[in-house]
């Protein structure tokens, strides 16, 4: 992984890195550690005063976070050195009781589990504020109209608010995928050794107890070589950043000196060039779409760890733990940048404008071609606009000019039916529909994550 020193600031956010560091994890495995000792004294596996000397240790500031990372080189896994750290820290008869009938895997699956659940609550803040932005542009661009493009070129004419609702409904379900799958799926790992919880009379109590000690669903059974929570977990943080992804890609080419419709906040320094004192580059765009490259690629690395052998992995188990953490870096430094990104954009108004107007008024024989259809047929229409287009080009002239000037198409077409032909403002279909649509949904929904 890149230094954190030199590279990492660009491609994460403070709150994630703190989320997602050795310090957070290990103290997820102390909580861990401690929900056991709590689960099995209610049960009635341990003393309660030996369950709560346990509970008290359970601190990372206890701990030499370094040590324990070094030391587990030792066993393949940090639980080992920590759970002997934790020994030593509890001492006495209490000792005896510290991890009793769990494994490692149990406590550093559970412990990505409760470290995976923070890291979405922070991408569900950031993509919640994301969503306020989207949301705020539909609303205040609902009417400004601009051009709609398909395969990089102009296609027809649509409005600025309707693609910032299009953007507004994909952060909305990319949020609800993450909701569901930290309220839903991520569960809760106890089986010992081989799953079956031998070493524990009352394991499925213990398990029970575990699960709602720590707000984690719990399995019908372990899950030590079932990885579909994990993959599960990493394919819907991928998608939620890939859909900031396509965000950042749609305004990086919006952003081109030829296009030049929208402009990331202009901020002293904030996208500067180390050469030309005249750029202003997207960079937090630029940084969203690095950082959908790596989730992609650590994604695809918890894809593949699913192929575990028997009852415990040799290698794949081991290579989720960076995946997951530099899956989150990533993640949330892209919904952090999106969020800062859509609530600061400069839009204008006055270049989509001028834009609608570089092709002659080609970008309306759509709306042309429908019109003409209702007095002629779709057949005859098309081949009077397609004759008219093939003309603008080899001629290199004006398209509206050319329409104004065909007597067959003025045969059908009165000069204020023209006039109305090239106007984009009568040609946005349903748009207003469709932002209300999704300005209706957001409303409805933007506060139910206070659930979590």
């Amino acid at each position: 992984m890149p230094s954190d020193a030199l590279f990492g600031p660009s491609l994460t956010s403070d709150r994630m890195r703190e989320t997602v560091s050795e310090r957070a994890w290990v103290q997820a495995m102390l909580d861990v550690e401690a929900a056991i000792a709590r689960a099995e004294a209610s049960v009635g596996l341990i003393p309660d005063g030996a369950a709560a000397e346990i509970v008290a240790h359970c601190r990372v500031a206890e701990f030499d976070v370094g040590q324990i990372g070094r030391d587990a080189v030792e066993s393949a896994n940090p639980v080992v050195p920590l759970v002997k750290a934790l020994r030593e820290k509890v001492g006495g008869e209490a000792a005896n009781h510290v991890h009793r009938g769990a494994t490692s895997q149990d406590v550093l699956d559970t412990a990505m589990m409760l470290v995976a659940s923070r890291a979405i609550a922070v991408m569900l803040d950031d993509l919640g504020g994301a969503a306020a932005a989207a949301a705020s542009l539909a609303e205040r661009y609902r009417s400004v109209v601009m051009a709609g493009r398909t395969l990089l070129q102009q296609a027809s004419v649509t409005t600025f608010g309707l693609k910032a609702a299009g953007w507004l409904v994909a952060i909305m379900e990319a949020r609800d995928a993450l909701f569901g799958v930290r309220k839903f799926h991520l569960a809760v790992q106890f089986g010992g050794a081989v799953g079956t919880l031998a070493a524990l009379s009352e394991g499925t109590k213990v398990a029970r107890e575990l699960a709602e000690d720590l707000h984690l669903r719990r399995p019908l059974v372990p899950w030590h070589t079932n990885r579909t929570v994990v993959a599960n977990l990493g394919s819907v943080v991928a998608i939620a950043t890939g859909v900031a992804g396509k965000i950042a890609l749609d305004l990086v080419l919006l952003a081109q000196t030829e296009v030049d419709e929208v402009r990331q906040h202009r901020v002293a320094g904030r996208g500067a060039s180390s050469t030309m004192p005249q750029k202003q580059n997207p960079v937090d765009a630029v940084e969203i779409l690095a950082a959908v490259r790596g989730v992609n690629a650590q994604a695809g690395i918890l894809l593949g760890s699913m192929l575990q052998e028997q009852e415990r992995a040799a290698g794949a188990w081991q290579a989720e733990w960076p995946a997951v953490s530099e899956l989150f870096l990533l993640a949330g430094g892209a919904s952090a940048r999106l969020a800062s990104l859509l609530g600061s954009l400069q839009v204008d108004e006055k270049r989509m404008g001028r834009n609608l107007e570089l092709t002659g008024g080609l970008i309306m024989a759509e709306h042309l071609m429908t019109m003409l259809a209702e007095r002629t047929g779709i057949l005859n229409a098309r081949k009077l606009v397609d004759g008219v287009v093939a003309r603008a080009a080899d001629d290199h002239r004006s398209f509206a000019e050319l329409v104004q000037e065909d007597p067959e198409i003025k045969r059908h077409l009165a000069a204020k039916d023209l006039a109305s032909a090239f106007d984009p403002s009568t040609y946005l279909g349903s748009n207003g529909a469709l932002i209300d649509a999704a300005l209706g949904h957001y409303r409805a929904t933007k506060d139910y994550a206070r659930e979590l």
